[in-house]
């Protein structure tokens, strides 16, 4: 692997000056990349949160919901070995380009079949997968970006942008899309549409620093599988990647939220996009305050711990059918969430030597669409065959248990104290 993830990349020349947020922003550079990637953020989030709208109003099925997780997450797993590749040995740009053409090509095709007053679901699962055939492309690719942009030193700063720009996109997508889908679901896919041509021109503009060689490896099983192979003889990653993995697998309470708005809290299309919403504002919230005073000890035992409080929250958002208090669960458990993903964000290239850790990203990468999307169709199932508020409460409890579970059997996690600890843990224990 050639290029690092943008976590992953460490300057050679501490004594250099650091840039400051305000020259990393005012950098030509950083700005078109930022700004492709808040447009095309931002129409991502608003169809996520509109398709999923349209699929219950139709179906009236939290099951339906969950099986959309699944057809969104399969693209990803089966093209794993493909993707990460093509990004390697391609311009990322194109790659990157002719992927929001196929997000653009499929959204194209939810406003129009919007237009027809659909009464049968089928189609919005063949369009959802043709959409994560596009997405599987251009995340990887999209993700090798900052590296090769950010000015010299300056890549954690990027990286802080670039977070508040998604963070913002998180809360105006999903926000916008109550009201816009009062109007017509179309009206809500056409403004996603916008959103993401304006990002196909934004990264079309992107210009790259500096250059890295293109893999001219040739690919193979062997080597695909290298990074698996890894995690799973390190302890401390093992634990780290699998935690996240299981804790939104049975605390994916945010897939039923046109569910939980119309059946438990009886608000309408408006009350659901700030549901959405809220989501964003947690996460946001906890990402500037991370942003002043980050988690600097005890890391291991934060993390679990920030775990624990998504898990109470889970069981809390499904036991209310107050909507002030609904609201504030999900801010609460996104803000955990925020947590738990900087910590893990940082550990896990720490404790990856060098020459392993596209591959480790990339397993990574499957495993957080693991959790988010069969997270998706665990509780939809579980919510057509107990109820989506019990449903949500054992998921909840269940995320509690695997903490105490990952407490127990995971010294490895649980004792790193400092990411300068990390070192230590930077190969197979044996």
């Amino acid at each position: 692997m050639n290029d690092t993830e943008p976590s992953a990349s460490r300057e050679t020349a501490p004594r250099h000056e650091v840039p400051t947020i305000g020259s990393v922003l005012r950098d030509r550079y950083v700005r078109r990349f930022v700004t492709a990637q808040f447009a095309t953020s931002i129409g991502i989030f608003l169809q996520i949160a509109v398709l999923a709208k349209q699929l219950y109003d139709i179906t009236n099925s939290a099951l339906a919901l969950g099986v959309l997780g699944l057809v969104e997450f399969a693209p990803a797993a089966m093209l794993v070995l493909v993707t990460g590749t093509v990004a390697d040995r391609f311009d990322r740009r194109k790659v990157a380009a002719c992927a929001l053409v196929g997000q653009c090509l499929a959204t194209l095709a939810l406003l129009l079949y919007a237009r027809t007053d659909p009464t049968e679901a089928w189609p919005l699962f063949v369009i959802a997968f043709g959409y994560g055939v596009a997405r599987a492309f251009m995340s990887p690719s999209t993700r090798s970006m900052p590296p090769m942009i950010a000015p010299d030193n300056g890549l954690p700063r990027m990286i802080a942008v670039s977070s508040i720009a998604m963070t913002l996109a998180v809360i105006i997508g999903p926000a916008a899309s109550g009201f816009l889908y009062s109007s017509g679901a179309w009206v809500a896919y056409a403004v996603s549409l916008g959103a993401q041509l304006l990002g196909l021109g934004g990264i079309l503009l992107v210009q790259f620093r500096r250059q890295s060689a293109r893999s001219t490896d040739r690919p193979t099983m062997h080597h695909a599988l290298e990074g698996l192979r890894f995690i799973r003889h390190t302890p401390l990653l093992l634990a780290a990647i699998a935690l996240d993995l299981f804790a939104v697998l049975f605390g994916g309470a945010v897939a039923l939220l046109p569910a939980i708005a119309d059946e438990r809290l009886g608000v309408g299309d408006v009350g659901y996009g700030w549901l959405r919403a809220s989501v964003g504002i947690g996460g946001g919230l906890m990402a500037i305050a991370l942003s002043f005073r980050p988690v600097q000890r005890n890391i291991g035992r934060v993390l679990l711990f920030v775990v624990g409080i998504f898990g109470a929250a889970t069981v809390v958002l499904g036991l209310t059918r107050n909507y002030a208090l609904a609201f504030v669960s999900l801010a609460v458990l996104s803000g955990a969430d925020m947590v738990s993903m900087v910590i893990r964000s940082t550990l896990v290239p720490l404790a990856t030597p060098d020459d392993k850790r596209g591959r480790v990203f990339a397993v990574e990468m499957l495993f957080i669409g693991a959790s988010n999307e069969l997270g998706a169709f665990e509780s939809g199932v579980a919510a057509a065959v107990i109820g989506t508020g019990a449903a949500i409460v054992s998921g909840g409890l269940a995320t509690i248990a695997i903490v105490g579970l990952w407490w127990v059997f995971f010294p490895a996690l649980r004792n790193v104290d400092r990411y300068e600890d990390l070192s230590n843990h930077t190969g197979p224990s044996g």
